[in-house]
């Protein structure tokens, strides 16, 4: 990608969540107007640069635990703009030749994942623009069903995304239809934002979101477990995320990591 390429579909006028992250993993494909948002966020909350990292750590930490556990495809919706540890690279690291399909609904993820697609220890992987808000275009897109056996096991990776659907937008509703077209054997891992730890600052964090293209929603413990319902959670079950299976003793300052996450087999 040349430096400064901006892909003609991109609304560079409204910050995206995508490209947020993006800035706060220390990445390069973000724009004045996310950077400026990203501000507002880090006013209230100085640890979003950490937080961002230990959401990247549980990720590998997850594929790398689905992979050892047999799952040779995985469908990562909400995939963000490629970077350093995620799931294609983790996945085919640890079992190479797993089919990654990966999906987001920001043109500039598209973009630039589909030119990682020339890299051929990145093979194979697929990228679709599509919104998880609606799951059947993903789940019938031609691409999808030509990248993925729907009758072996898949990974559902729903990881820092689900807290950008609102209730109003049935989370738990889109999640069952997903969940339903998934064969027995299959996992699903989430994490989402909390403001369980610090209602007052979460909740001055999250308005930052409140004029990009997708606001955050803040969510209970109890409502992140609801979304695993009807499956069998991975032990620790649903965790404050920097405690899911780490690979050391957490580092100083995880207890301002506001994040749950799990990861669950359905039988």
């Amino acid at each position: 990608m040349n430096e400064g390429w901006i892909a003609p579909e991109v609304d560079t006028s409204i910050a995206h969540p995508a490209r947020m992250y993006d800035y706060f993993l220390s990445g390069k494909d973000n724009y004045p107007v996310d950077r400026a948002a990203a501000a507002k966020v880090l006013e209230f909350y100085p640890e979003a640069f950490a937080m961002a990292q230990a959401n990247r750590a549980f990720l590998g930490r997850a594929v790398r635990y689905l992979a050892g556990a047999g799952i040779r495809q995985f469908l990562d919706i909400g995939t963000g703009i490629p970077g350093p540890g995620g799931t294609g690279e983790v996945a085919h690291s640890v079992a190479p030749g797993s089919h990654v399909v990966c999906v987001d609904n920001d043109p500039i993820v598209l973009a630039h994942s589909r030119a990682l697609l020339v890299q051929p220890d990145l093979a194979p992987t697929t990228v679709v623009q599509a919104d998880l808000r609606r799951p059947e275009e993903i789940l019938d897109h031609p691409e999808v069903r030509a990248a993925l056996d729907f009758d072996q096991p898949i990974a559902l990776m729903l990881v820092a995304v689900l807290h950008f659907v609102t209730d109003d937008e049935d989370p738990r509703g889109i999640l069952a239809r997903l969940l339903k077209a998934l064969p027995s054997g299959s996992y699903l891992t989430v994490s989402h934002v909390t403001d369980d730890f610090d209602s007052e600052r979460a909740r001055a964090a999250a308005a930052a979101y409140d004029k990009a293209s997708a606001p955050i929603v803040l969510r209970p413990e109890a409502a992140v477990s609801g979304f695993f319902d009807g499956l069998e959670l991975v032990e620790p079950g649903v965790a404050h995320l920097p405690w899911w299976r780490p690979d050391g003793e957490p580092p100083e300052g995880s207890e301002r990591i506001w994040y749950y996450c799990g990861v669950a087999r359905k039988p």
